[in-house]
């Protein structure tokens, strides 16, 4: 047994629909499998163990940890997550599930056709289905705090030696912005490499936004954390960044009484904007920016 859930899992208990998923917008393939908890996943030969281990190396999962006929386990030295591939009942593709909660839970939010039963499963009907999962649970992995705060300590060392020189404000310098660019990095995963707000996925364009400033964070784990950030286009960045702008614990974007309704609409901040998605561990950084940073009254 991985993560709480194995083949022999699939027994015929009841199972719910995660991430926001409703019935009219599940696949009748997911649908399928929910029928089938007693129908034993089909036994995997070497070449589709084969076909798996390269859709998983080109997407973010390079090491094997294990594979056979009933299971592919995966791993990456860029994030410490493990992600494992079984075949799905009856052999209509494949299943996946990927370890740590909070990992599943940003994962489910890209995946209409979740499964939860055990443990969160994700099914990929096609190769490119799963290719895409492992893309997406890849990015995450690397993105979500932890392995942020990991990546940024190591980057920092080898920059260091690399240069050569010591000083505290030489290690003060490469520290800022090492962390600016591991900061920036980490929210081009989450948000999938488009803005927040509008979905722009041009990245000349979006901005690394703290909701918390990195001068009145405590520790670095604080300043990396991905949830103290929303990625946004330069202008909503600018307004963001000053106080002209902010958002409710619903995600809806509001207006410092400052900004005009000519020029609200000049700029394109149209009534009813809302973040994509809003993660629980956003809401504390998103007060203190409210009550911090936002400049409600002009």
């Amino acid at each position: 047994m991985f993560f709480g859930t194995s083949s022999e899992s699939w027994n015929g208990q009841s199972s719910k629909r995660h991430g926001g998923a409703t019935e009219d917008n599940i696949a009748p393939y997911t649908r399928a499998l929910e029928y089938a908890w007693d129908t034993r996943a089909e036994l995997m030969d070497i070449l589709e163990c084969a076909l798996i281990e390269k859709a998983a190396c080109e997407n973010g999962w390079e090491h094997v940890l294990e594979s056979n006929d009933k299971v592919v386990v995966l791993a990456s030295a860029r994030h410490r997550a493990q992600a494992r591939v079984e075949s799905a009942p009856a052999g209509d593709g494949w299943l996946l599930e990927v370890s740590g909660e909070l990992l599943q839970q940003e994962l489910a939010r890209s995946c209409a056709g979740v499964i939860e039963h055990l443990g969160i499963i994700f099914p990929a009907r096609n190769i490119e289905g799963l290719a895409s999962l492992l893309r997406r649970a890849a990015a995450l992995a690397q993105s979500l705090p932890n392995q942020v705060a990991q990546t940024y300590k190591l980057a920092v060392v080898k920059e260091l030696q690399e240069i050569g020189e010591k000083g505290t404000e030489i290690e003060r310098l490469v520290k800022q912005r090492v962390g600016q660019d591991t900061f920036r990095q980490a929210l081009m995963d989450y948000w999938g490499g488009a803005c927040a707000v509008t979905g722009i996925a041009i990245p000349e364009m979006l901005r690394a936004s703290h909701l918390k400033p990195w001068a009145k964070c405590g520790c670095d784990e604080e300043r990396l954390d991905v949830f103290n950030g929303f990625l946004l286009t330069a202008n909503l960045d600018a307004l963001f960044d000053r106080g002209l702008i902010s958002f409710l614990d619903t995600g809806l974007l509001i207006c410092s009484s400052r900004i005009s309704r000519q020029d609200s609409k000049n700029i394109g901040l149209k009534d009813g904007l809302l973040l994509r998605w809003l993660a629980p561990e956003h809401l504390s950084y998103l007060v203190w920016h409210r009550e911090n940073v936002f400049d409600a009254d002009g």
